[in-house]
């Protein structure tokens, strides 16, 4: 599997950033009906979607570097 191919992508960076994203939502949500345990959902998705950006980067550069 390449970094090109749209399995990775799939796998790797679109599924799991919906998941964060996800999270977002429901923490905003949460923070406009005055629920403020709302941030810590919202934290926590920026910390998911930061994190998969992270696992994408390192696993598009490792892959590229074994030359696959």
């Amino acid at each position: 599997m390449t970094p090109q191919d749209p399995q990775f992508l799939y796998m790797i960076l679109v599924l799991p950033s919906l998941f964060g994203l996800t999270l977002m939502g429901e923490g905003i949500y949460k923070c406009a009906h005055e629920e403020w345990s709302g941030l810590i959902s919202v934290f926590f998705g920026l910390l998911f979607i930061g994190m998969v950006v992270f696992a994408y980067l390192f696993f598009s550069s490792y892959m590229s570097g074994k030359g696959m």
